[in-house]
């Protein structure tokens, strides 16, 4: 069974990361999750990210506040697909310098990057990067879609 890793620099991220976990959970695909900080355990961020594949990852989630380092630097590291999430940490700058940090990727190390505390989204793309081969996926992303779908419509008749 695919498995995302789900990795942050601090445990502080943990309340906006959550939100992959659930998602991922609802979707019935198994995560692994870890504080990883690209700044004070570096040894272990390279492990992790050159290791990542071998322990049946398919796809990475990565958040991180401030300089937010973590998603490129694993991305650099690691053949799995990235995505990364600017968390808006205490001593971010409004969370500008996480988005930035996150999306400025030089050319060759791409990091699919979303909105700013966006880890629901992020577990949503990783649970669609597997669908894309894996049938049973993909046929609950259609699924959840549609439940969407059929929010939308019930609140349009209740107003």
């Amino acid at each position: 069974m695919a498995k995302v890793g789900i990795i942050m620099g601090s445990n502080s991220d943990l309340p906006v990361m959550q939100d992959a976990i659930d998602i991922l959970s609802e979707l019935g695909i198994q995560t692994e999750i870890d504080i990883v900080s690209a700044h004070r355990t570096p040894e272990k961020m390279f492990d992790y990210g050159k290791n990542a594949h071998q322990r049946g990852l398919r796809v990475i989630i990565a958040g991180a506040g401030g300089a937010a380092h973590l998603p490129g630097m694993i991305a650099s590291l690691s053949p799995l697909p990235v995505i990364g999430v600017p968390v808006k940490s205490r001593n971010s700058i409004d969370g500008w310098d996480s988005v930035l940090s996150i999306l400025q990727m030089p050319g060759g190390v791409p990091v699919a990057t979303v909105a700013l505390d966006g880890a629901k989204n992020a577990g949503i793309l990783a649970a669609q990067i597997i669908g894309s081969s894996d049938a049973e996926v993909l046929d609950r992303i259609i699924a959840y879609k549609e439940s969407l779908k059929a929010k939308v419509i019930e609140a349009s008749k209740n107003l």
